[in-house]
């Protein structure tokens, strides 16, 4: 029995030996594990209340009861910077340093839009800058096309027609004079030209005919930069080359071009181009229709004596070689025709072309004046009763 009793001592020693082994082995795990819960929730508080501090500081509404809308305007050209400090100065924003750091940091300072916004007080920083990135709704750019054979002042009214401008007065004048875009050579060399003065608008033919994408506050300058800056494009250094070889200025290339443009279709571009080349090596008038066109701004099939009897730099019934410059914005197509003109016709000598049938757009090319004048006749009656079916004596 005592041997027994003895066992039973020892058991229960070792059950509570086992136990507090136990205990002591889940507070060996549990203990980090609490001290890294206490240190997270440490971090936590001191962080929401940093957090709290630096929110409110800089980024929170300026006044979370003020509803008002107030105007605040972004306009082309302004920096991050610029309207981060406008909207510190109006009281929409704490900081303009953080509202900056913040936009570069997300990614919005590039989306800022050009625009008039109506901003709240009660709006925090990250709400005003989503809204400047979105837009204030209305369009930033619009697109402006100056169709190939259209003339300076075509383009003026179709900008007045489509909102673009309000008039087209300044468009006019500074396409007239042409002295505020002397820094591109090409137009530098008109204005030293001796018949500069001549010339209806010193910018005529080189407004590059496209399609542009001009924002909506665009001034009458930076419009006509935005179509200057394409003529060298569509006249490459190897046009230059060629012009040169020809005898020619870039000036009387677009010159001839824009005759070209205006006489026939793209098909007939490089014949009636032929036809000018061979006309002005032999020292003959080039006696083009659409030169007297721009001049009294009426398109008319049949001319009068009167008509071609005008008296005018541009007419070129009455004035050997040229007229004083384009008189229309010519396309690429009519460019490069007025340069590589068709080579047979210029072999063979042909000197004289008009219209068919008005409708058809189709020419007639003749090599003497007799087949030309047995032309004309052909068609006049037919050019006649389209000019009295339009209206037109």
């Amino acid at each position: 029995m005592k041997e027994r009793k003895n066992y039973t001592y020892r058991s229960m020693r070792d059950e509570r030996q086992y136990g507090l082994y136990w205990y002591s082995g889940l507070w060996q795990i549990l203990r980090p594990i609490m001290i890294a819960l206490t240190v997270l929730v440490l971090i936590v508080g001191i962080g929401t209340t940093v957090w709290n501090k630096l929110y409110g500081t800089f980024a929170a509404p300026v006044d979370v009861e003020d509803t008002a809308e107030y105007p605040f305007e972004i306009t082309s050209g302004q920096s991050l910077n610029r309207v981060s400090a406008n909207l510190e100065a109006a009281g929409l924003i704490r900081s303009k340093t953080v509202f900056k750091y913040y936009c570069d940091f997300v990614g919005m300072g590039q989306k800022i839009q050009v625009g008039t916004y109506q901003l709240r007080k009660n709006m925090n920083m990250t709400e005003i800058a989503e809204q400047l990135a979105a837009g204030d709704g209305n369009p930033l750019v619009r697109n402006v096309t100056l169709i190939p054979g259209e003339t300076i002042e075509d383009f003026a009214a179709k900008l007045v027609k489509n909102g673009t401008l309000e008039s087209g007065d300044t468009f006019l004048r500074l396409c007239r004079e042409g002295t505020e875009f002397r820094d591109y050579y090409y137009i530098a060399d008109v204005l030293a030209n001796r018949n500069a003065g001549q010339r209806k608008y010193i910018l005529e033919g080189y407004l590059a005919p496209n399609t542009y994408e001009v924002y909506v506050s665009a001034t009458e300058e930076e419009i006509i930069r935005k179509l200057l800056s394409q003529t060298e494009a569509v006249f490459p250094e190897e046009y230059q080359e060629r012009a040169e070889s020809l005898g020619m200025t870039m000036d009387e290339a677009l010159t001839l071009a824009s005759l070209i443009e205006k006489e026939g279709r793209e098909t007939d571009f490089a014949r009636v181009s032929a036809v000018f080349h061979n006309r002005l090596k032999a020292g003959m008038k080039l006696e083009s229709d659409v030169t007297v066109h721009y001049i009294t701004g009426v398109r008319k099939m049949a001319l009068t004596q009167s008509d071609v009897s005008v008296n005018n730099p541009y007419n070129t019934y009455t004035n050997k070689g040229l007229p004083p410059g384009p008189i229309c914005n010519p396309s690429p197509a009519a460019i490069r025709a007025a340069l590589y003109p068709d080579e047979t016709m210029v072999a063979q000598n042909y000197l004289f072309f008009c219209a068919k049938e008005p409708e058809s757009g189709e020419l007639y090319f003749s090599r003497t004046l007799a087949e030309h004048e047995r032309a004309v006749n052909a068609y006049r009656n037919s050019w006649e009763q389209y000019d009295q079916s339009r209206g037109i004596q």
